[in-house]
């Protein structure tokens, strides 16, 4: 309430001063003094208003006419209520020779003093429970007219009043930026800074409750802050260069455990480029696209956190991210990485455009050196797919709401590297494939890479008889992956 407060007392103790137009800045007189008045006389003509209240200079204020007499609000924190009428009176703020204004003068002083000395106007509600989180509930949903703050705005000022070497709001903040700026971007924030320093400062309860966020935790949380947040950060930078940003990282929370194994491998500062930690990185991968296409950090992310810690013990250093341990510690849990047939046929829901066919088309491509700029690109290119530009091509128009329905489909995306896509542009597959794929060897190598089926017609023509093929190539590749 202190914007509140400000605001009533400038209105009955102090003055607002604002530039006059055509004056310098730097001249004083282009800001004169204010002070609130409300008109005796007439209401306001203003449709969201009853009053006429308005800050006025002194020579302003001494306007009086039969519509006009300003009273400084001010003067009210001084009267008796007798007074009130000994003003009406000694001021001939009545004599005006209409009846309804005398009325409405007589009315609005004798109101405006029934508001600041008798009203009882300060509304309040007894919480019984101590709870904290009750605390903060009734307070966001009271503060909710003024300036908006979340929940996470005042745990973090929590965690501020707390800590006692560091400004827990700057630091945060600070990492925000930094991880945010990683790559091609994210969108992390405050929320997922403070979930992840619970699970990585190893608290038993890792709830999202102010109840975790007392004194001693807070106090833990600062002493570890420079390892969790350089935990925080290399996950973040692993994640960039495993090809996700902002787009397609469709959980915050699959972050948080590649950040604890790092805190407790030992963070090396260059782990997400080095060959030494090659393998490592293509386990994490697998658990990490595995993880997202299966949703596992939906409800209750915290019963995942534990979980994974336990797994990954006190100490992984030269251990290898346990992704074979996960999968059994979850197996048969609402929770699994495990996925059977339906749910990798359901895969191929995913089209171009959504946020999960990164994630489907990156288990397909485990080798891709995802630091180099990947995009998702249309086999048979989009600009084919309008259906008169299919009428002139000479596709016949029975096939063509099946053309229309499957050109963004799985089955004709794959991942091709920014600069090669830029020149594949929208030319023809099949006249792009014999240009830039001559050589025998390299025309194998990119049919088998991409999935694309050896023996078929590749024109526009063949595209429903392409799309069951590769569909087919790819389920397979599927299956060997995740069965």
């Amino acid at each position: 309430g202190q914007q509140r407060l400000t605001a009533l007392y400038i209105g009955l103790m102090g003055t607002y001063a604002y530039k006059l137009p055509k004056k310098r800045h730097g001249n004083p007189w282009a800001y004169p003094k204010r002070k609130l008045y409300l008109n005796l006389r007439t209401a306001s003509e203003l449709s969201d208003r009853q009053y006429d209240f308005r800050f006025l200079t002194e020579s302003e204020a001494q306007v009086q006419n039969e519509n006009t007499y300003w009273f400084e609000v001010g003067n009210i924190l001084n009267f008796e209520e007798f007074q009130v009428n000994e003003y009406l009176l000694e001021h001939d703020v009545l004599n005006v020779n209409n009846k309804e204004k005398s009325l409405f003068g007589n009315r609005t002083l004798f109101r405006l003093h029934s508001v600041i000395h008798k009203n009882q106007i300060i509304n309040f509600y007894l919480e019984k429970s101590n709870d904290l989180d009750k605390v903060l509930n009734i307070f966001i949903r009271i503060n909710n007219g003024g300036t908006k703050l979340n929940y996470t705005d005042l745990l973090l000022s929590i965690a501020t009043a707390q800590w006692k070497n560091k400004d827990a709001r700057e630091e945060i903040n600070r990492l925000v930026d930094e991880i945010n700026k990683i790559g091609d971007g994210f969108n992390f924030d405050k929320d997922f800074i403070l979930k992840a320093s619970l699970v990585l400062a190893d608290f038993s309860n890792i709830a999202f409750k102010i109840n975790n966020f007392k004194k001693e935790n807070m106090l833990k949380i600062e002493e570890k802050w420079d390892e969790i947040s350089e935990s925080i950060k290399s996950a973040v930078l692993l994640v960039s260069t495993l090809g996700y940003n902002r787009e397609t990282l469709t959980s915050h929370n699959s972050v948080i455990p590649i950040a604890y194994y790092l805190l407790k491998y030992g963070c090396p500062s260059n782990f997400e480029q080095s060959n030494k930690y090659k393998e490592n990185r293509a386990v994490i991968h697998k658990w990490l696209t595995r993880s997202l296409l299966k949703r596992a950090f939906g409800a209750h992310p915290e019963n995942v956190y534990r979980s994974i810690r336990e797994v990954i013990g006190t100490d992984a250093t030269d251990e290898l991210f346990p992704l074979n341990k996960i999968m059994e510690k979850f197996k048969g849990n609402e929770k699994s990485i495990v996925f059977d047939d339906d749910e990798i046929e359901n895969l191929f829901i995913y089209q171009y455009g959504q946020p999960y066919t990164f994630s489907a088309l990156a288990l397909l491509y485990p080798t891709l050196d995802y630091r180099n700029k990947f995009h998702i690109d249309h086999i048979f290119p989009k600009s084919l797919f309008k259906k008169s530009t299919l009428i002139k091509k000479g596709i016949d128009e029975a096939k063509i709401d099946a053309y229309l329905e499957s050109f963004n489909s799985l089955a004709n995306l794959q991942l091709m590297e920014g600069l090669q896509n830029q020149e594949k542009s929208d030319t023809d597959f099949k006249d792009w494939l014999k240009n830039t794929y001559s050589d025998e060897q390299n025309h194998k190598h990119y049919m088998a890479m991409n999935f694309i089926p050896e023996d078929i017609d590749l024109s526009l023509e063949n595209f429903e008889e392409f799309i069951k093929e590769r569909h087919k190539l790819m389920k397979l590749k599927y299956e060997n992956i995740l069965l």
